[in-house]
């Protein structure tokens, strides 16, 4: 699989959204969130877009075995004026 392309202010800080009292859970479900985040923030970054938000959330209190079944990619909230910049690179993109 070819590397993931990171922009330079790449983080790999998760938030640990989950139960209280429940562990952080890794794996490769994770890594694949975390990759995809990435992924996506790169190109966003290309495009002059940031989603400050971005993070990772899982299903941590449903694993008692450690790893995560699964990871999501929450892409946070943006003001009105980004969501229509992304709307727009998503559309020049597709070529509408």
């Amino acid at each position: 699989m070819t590397p993931t392309p990171r922009h330079p202010d790449h983080t790999t800080a998760i938030d640990h959204t989950a139960v209280a009292g429940s562990p952080p859970r890794t794996g490769p479900k994770v890594q694949e969130a975390l990759d995809a985040r990435d992924a996506l923030a790169y190109a966003l970054s290309q495009a002059g877009i940031q989603l400050p938000a971005m993070d990772i959330r899982t299903p941590w209190a449903d694993n008692p075995e450690g790893e995560a079944r699964y990871a999501l990619v929450h892409l946070g909230v943006c003001s009105a004026p980004v969501a229509l910049i992304l709307a727009d690179v998503i559309l020049k993109g597709i070529g509408a």
